[in-house]
């Protein structure tokens, strides 16, 4: 095994510590998730997608070569939409609806608890502050989404029949999406971490983007437990 393929299938290990894996993420997939506790996971969750593109744009600003920016602008376009009511963003309020949110208490963030907030905001700050290089990294957790994201829509359908079957348009399209966006940010960092410092960084970008996650079902499965 070469010192690129060694990189790769250490940043793939990586998986192991997925929130995946976390006991509220299993608890949702297996159906034992409680209404208010799946809504409070769907308006918390919200402050993580709105903060994406404001994430992306740090990477953008960064990075100075410019095919990347072009290419990661797409992202920035794909949840912030090109017009109002499309996009990401878009699609996740429509799946605030579909659990019975009301839109303006996601939209003023009420049900946001801190461990969310904090979690998210040392992402989005980890991201304006590292190397442009550890940013494209951090976003590699895409490498295990699609798999979580087809579960997930499955079990919804199974186990959560309230809930609107309009409102998994998210999920459904980042199944598609996702793989598209690892496969081109594994690239760029196979081709510009080029020093063992780099790599060391990208594959400790995405421990600790593991971790925000991880951090984020903490916080969530502690505030909404039954």
């Amino acid at each position: 095994m070469n010192d690129v393929d060694a990189f790769v299938a250490d940043l793939r290990g990586r998986s192991a510590i997925y929130w995946e894996k976390h006991p509220f993420q299993q608890a949702m997939l297996a159906g034992r998730l409680a209404p208010e506790q799946i809504r409070g996971f769907v308006a918390n969750r919200w402050y993580y997608q709105r903060s994406l593109p404001r994430k992306d744009a740090a990477v953008i600003s960064n990075c100075p070569v410019q095919a990347v920016r072009r290419q990661w602008y797409e992202r920035l376009v794909y949840h912030d939409g090109p017009h109002e009511g499309a996009g990401g963003l878009a699609d996740w309020l429509r799946l605030c609806d579909a659990v019975g949110l009301r839109r303006e208490e996601v939209l003023e963030e009420t049900r946001v608890v801190p461990g969310v907030r904090f979690a998210v905001d040392r992402y989005v700050d980890f991201c304006r502050t590292a190397h442009w290089t550890a940013g494209v990294a951090s976003s590699l957790t895409e490498l295990f989404a699609p798999d979580l994201m087809s579960q997930r829509v499955a079990a919804f359908r199974r186990y959560y029949p309230w809930i609107d079957a309009e409102g998994l348009a998210y999920f459904e399209k980042r199944c598609v999406q996702a793989p598209k966006e690892a496969s081109y940010a594994l690239e760029v960092v196979m081709t510009y971490c080029d020093t063992p410092e780099r790599r060391a960084a990208a594959g400790g970008a995405l421990t600790l983007k593991c971790e925000v996650l991880w951090s984020m079902l903490d916080a969530i499965d502690y505030a909404y437990r039954p």
